[in-house]
């Protein structure tokens, strides 16, 4: 008895190329089962380093790295002064949302917008990031910075990427809270 050829009959009368076949095919279920696995276990870690660039930016948001540019407006240009005597802003007020009605007088001081217990404004909304927003005063004119929010900040409409300075009773969106300055 000698070696038998893959194309000869076997004891069974079938050929030899059927028994190949039944070990290849109980080998490809174990890979795709592997391949699957795998591809878990990608999706996985992508979801929990989105979760871990989420809990990153609000951190660094809650430190304020930002650097200030005091004097800029929108487009990089220089903000001009208004002749004559101009209304300035004595009190926030909140004009939509949860708190609506709610109103703080402006001293000088920054004001810090956002779900944290320490925010000067401390708002129950869902779309507000922990540290949202800061209103910081930079010589007679109040600015709006975005702290690196989730769902961003928008001032008359526009999305806030850099400070901008805010006019009187132009509205300030913060999820679904609006804010505005008043005299």
């Amino acid at each position: 008895m000698g070696r038998r050829r893959s194309d000869e009959p076997d004891e069974s009368g079938r050929h030899g190329l059927g028994a190949r076949w039944r070990e290849l095919t109980q080998q490809v279920p174990e890979l795709v089962v592997q391949l699957t696995r795998v591809g878990f276990l990608v999706l996985l870690w992508l979801f929990v380093f989105g979760a871990l660039r989420v809990v990153r930016s609000d951190l660094y948001a809650a430190s304020g790295l930002r650097v200030n540019v005091p004097g800029l407006r929108r487009g990089g240009r220089q903000s001009r002064p208004t002749p004559g005597r101009r209304k300035l802003p004595r009190q926030l007020v909140v004009t939509h949302g949860a708190l609506a009605g709610t109103r703080i007088a402006l001293d000088g001081r920054p004001i810090l917008i956002g779900r944290a217990d320490d925010s000067t404004l401390v708002l129950d909304d869902d779309y507000a990031s922990t540290r949202h927003a800061r209103l910081s005063l930079r010589g007679d004119e109040w600015y709006v910075e975005d702290l690196g929010s989730t769902n961003g900040t928008y001032l008359d409409r526009a999305k806030v990427t850099t400070p901008l300075k805010v006019p009187l009773g132009v509205p300030i969106r913060i999820g679904k809270t609006v804010i505005e300055l008043r005299p």
